[in-house]
């Protein structure tokens, strides 16, 4: 990737100003280690709680309400696939909503191989209007720039785009605000790309590109493998080439200061901000973030 002199540009900063309103992800087992979060993030940062299979609901609620009474805004995971019914699904954010004060949420599908009951994705969540009769102002879909084998097996796009559209579609009928965080990524040329694409196509969603916050390389291969993270994972493959480069953490800067360049060239872009997946510790993320505002 070529070096750009930041100093060119009318915006001095292209990205500390990309990172201003970043949002992060825990879960309440990583959430329970940390004894204070206000003194890590700025108040009022998105943090999305998400819920891995076979966590108690309990602990996802206990977690959200704890967040939001430190003053972050808490989006839950509601994941399709490990929702039984609409019974479940009503219970659940309606105790969001009711303990936890929770007004938005990251609606997916899950990486569930087998659903628990009658949902497989993210759209039929939506379709029930539960989270409207419970006053939830803000939804979040999952986006995949690198596309989604489990979705797509035969490599295209096909289904992740109609699908998109779709959530385009009930975001304009029901006039809720929502937006696409998508999986994390560390090259900037195929999201700008999928960005472009989408647009094309008529999607005015905001996209929060997801990214990995500062790990070791093995971990984030690891993660990356696992999450079927596509072409952009050769980036990680050609640092492991490189043994001075091996042993230092891996850092998000490359790949956020190529978007951030590129939302100061094309402020139309619909790539409006960042997501951090805290892969290498929650320490390590909100140092790295409080770094690049300073």
């Amino acid at each position: 990737m070529a070096v750009v002199n930041l100093l060119d540009r009318s915006d001095p900063d292209p990205l500390k100003s990309f990172l201003d309103g970043a949002s992060i992800e825990v879960m309440p087992r990583t959430a329970a280690k940390i004894e204070d979060f206000k003194p890590l993030l700025p108040a009022g940062t998105r943090i999305y709680i998400a819920h891995i299979e076979g966590t108690p609901i309990d602990e996802m609620i206990a977690t959200a309400r704890r967040l939001s009474a430190d003053g972050f805004a808490v989006m839950p995971h509601l994941p399709a696939r490990i929702i039984r019914d609409a019974a479940e699904l009503d219970r659940w954010i309606g105790r969001y909503a009711d303990e936890a004060g929770v007004t938005q949420a990251l609606v997916l599908a899950g990486g569930v191989a087998r659903p628990v009951g009658a949902f497989t994705d993210s759209m039929q969540l939506l379709e029930t209007g539960l989270f409207q009769k419970h006053g939830y102002t803000r939804l979040h879909v999952a986006g995949h720039p690198e596309g989604n084998r489990d979705i797509d097996p035969d490599g295209s796009t096909a289904n992740v785009d109609a699908a998109l559209l779709r959530k385009q579609r009930f975001a304009e009928e029901t006039g809720l605000d929502m937006a696409v965080a998508t999986q994390f990524a560390f090259d900037a040329t195929p999201v700008i790309a999928w960005a472009e694409r989408l647009a094309a196509m008529g999607v005015t969603l905001p996209i929060h590109v997801g990214v990995a916050g500062p790990a070791k390389l093995q971990t984030l291969i690891k993660f990356a493998i696992a999450c079927g993270v596509g072409p952009s994972l050769g980036v990680l493959q050609k640092r492991t080439k490189d043994l001075t480069r091996l042993l230092k953490p891996f850092e998000p800067t490359e790949v956020l200061t190529a978007l951030a360049l590129h939302k100061s060239e094309h402020p139309d872009s619909l790539i409006a901000g960042a997501h951090v997946f805290p892969l290498g510790g929650i320490g390590a993320s909100t140092d790295w973030l409080a770094a690049q505002a300073d």
